[in-house]
């Protein structure tokens, strides 16, 4: 555990801070609620980070630039007044990962925001080889299908065999190596252009298989 020079404001961060908690498993599993993104950087220094590019502008000649963060505007009497949005990935590549959005007025300051808001958010993906084409008993996959929806996002992950890969577009191939896995396809339905319903789908569905239902 790297020892971080901080001042805890909440009970868990105080047992962190001394000691009485070593693993970020035990917390997740225990159900407590982290209010502190130190606990995380305490508990698993080599947490990784990826931004999620859910913003666009028009590129030359047609389509869409890419941008980090997602611009909107509301008109008030004064004129219109811009807010952007940003959306972060952190795992550890061994089965921690978090997504976090948070908006400002500034590019940097909301980037910042929304990676402190993802390691407030973060979970244990369930891992294995749930593939019938493999059944090697190891952990490169998921054990079984599961769903998520966000918005009008239906984002289905199926359980792959050895070799596969990630069969997903680039943006989602993100949060899924940050959650440590190796294999697996990728199905989606609705308006996946809008990216940050998108990958909150796909976060669901990492999610929702801590439930021992199969979908």
């Amino acid at each position: 555990m790297q020892q971080l020079n901080w001042s805890p404001r909440t009970e868990l961060g105080a047992k962190v801070a001394k000691g009485e908690l070593t693993s970020l498993d035990s917390i997740l599993e225990k159900g407590f609620v982290i209010l502190e993104p130190e606990i995380v950087d305490s508990l698993v220094p080599d947490m990784l980070n990826e931004v999620i590019y859910i913003g666009g502008s028009p590129g030359k000649g047609g389509g869409i630039r890419r941008t980090a963060t997602r611009r909107t505007a509301r008109m008030h009497k004064s004129g219109r007044r811009y807010k952007l949005t940003a959306m972060i990935v952190v795992g550890d590549e061994k089965g921690i990962v978090g997504l976090g959005v948070a908006s400002s007025k500034e590019h940097r300051t909301a980037i910042e925001k929304a990676l402190l808001a993802a390691k407030l958010n973060v979970i244990r993906v369930r891992k294995g080889c749930g593939s019938w084409e493999c059944s090697c008993g190891g952990d490169h996959s998921i054990p079984f299908r599961t769903k998520g929806k966000a918005g009008s996002v239906t984002a289905t992950l199926m359980p792959a065999p050895k070799g596969v890969g990630l069969v997903a577009s680039n943006e989602v191939k993100k949060i899924l190596r940050l959650a440590g896995l190796k294999d697996i396809w990728v199905a989606t339905e609705g308006q996946t252009q809008t990216r940050l319903n998108l990958i909150t789908a796909i976060f669901q569905a990492l999610k929702n298989m801590s439930r021992t239902k199969r979908l």
